[in-house]
């Protein structure tokens, strides 16, 4: 059983498609909310980032049955993001993986943008120390430029559901075996983390945050059931494709392959120890 926070209204629309799959305990933090109730929690709204840090909920009793594993989504920029640390900070015995959804930086001003440079780099401080498992970086921008047409109505859904989709197919890779490789464990240095979607023709990369300096890198790809058991050769050409990409002492790659009913797909993830410059 895996625990979702979402901090805010933006993350708490993310977290909520969670709820759908009996693995996951959600956990909402936001200021829509109306009532305080088992998994929901009533944030209050300030006008200035230092009235935010004053003003920590205590947030004890409303973690009382949290799990062991946590994973948190943030998005940077919104307001609630100044509550951020002071709730990392009560949850610091568990294991904590942070989704730090990142807003296009060009358009953000004021205290936006100060907010989002302060959280982001807090928190990889926070990864390199190892009060957080992972954090996991993921831009808005980039993910609408690989997903295409996106409409204004539909934009927020089209890009949550994606993000949901994609750390819940990551967190099923995790506990099920797969068909064939295996991925290495990361150095436990390497906690700042970045996904791509994975074009399986070419297994061509297409990254949602550009990750300075990665050190490991991992596949995971989803085939059909079908090709899995009839084509002989595919096994060998992914290899050989994996054995193009960029490899030294310090960049490794891994590979896992799972079996899907239906059309192939993947993902990848790389991560770092490298603490990634605001942009």
């Amino acid at each position: 059983m895996i625990s979702i926070i979402g901090l805010g209204n933006a993350a708490s629309s993310i977290a909520e498609r969670f709820k759908s799959i009996k693995n996951y305990k959600v956990y909402l933090l936001n200021s829509k909310i109306e009532r305080h109730s088992k998994y929901k929690r009533k944030l209050q709204v300030f006008d200035t980032p230092e009235e935010y840090e004053k003003k920590i909920p205590n947030l004890k009793k409303f973690f009382a049955e949290i799990t062991d594993r946590v994973q948190v989504f943030i998005v940077g920029s919104s307001m609630s993001s100044n509550y951020s640390l002071g709730v990392l900070q009560q949850l610091k015995n568990k294991q904590i993986e942070v989704f730090y959804v990142k807003p296009d930086s060009e358009l953000l001003t004021g205290i936006p943008k100060l907010m989002d440079r302060v959280v982001f780099s807090v928190l990889q401080q926070y990864a390199r120390s190892g009060l957080l498992k992972s954090l996991t970086v993921v831009s808005n921008e980039l993910l609408e430029n690989h997903l295409g047409n996106v409409p204004i109505k539909k934009y927020y859904d089209t890009l949550n559901d994606s993000i949901f989709s994609t750390i819940h197919y990551l967190n099923f890779f995790e506990h099920n075996e797969p068909e064939i490789g295996m991925v290495s464990k990361p150095l436990d240095v390497c906690r700042i983390r970045t996904i791509g979607l994975l074009n399986m023709k070419t297994l061509e990369e297409k990254w949602l945050f550009e990750l300075d300096m990665d050190r490991d890198v991992c596949y995971y790809m989803c085939i059909n059931r079908e090709k899995l058991e009839n084509d002989g050769e595919l096994h060998k050409k992914l290899v050989d494709l994996l054995k193009q990409k960029p490899r030294n002492a310090f960049r490794k790659i891994s590979y896992a392959i799972y079996e899907t009913e239906y059309d192939d797909f993947g993902f990848c993830v790389a991560l770092t120890n490298v603490v990634q410059e605001y942009v």
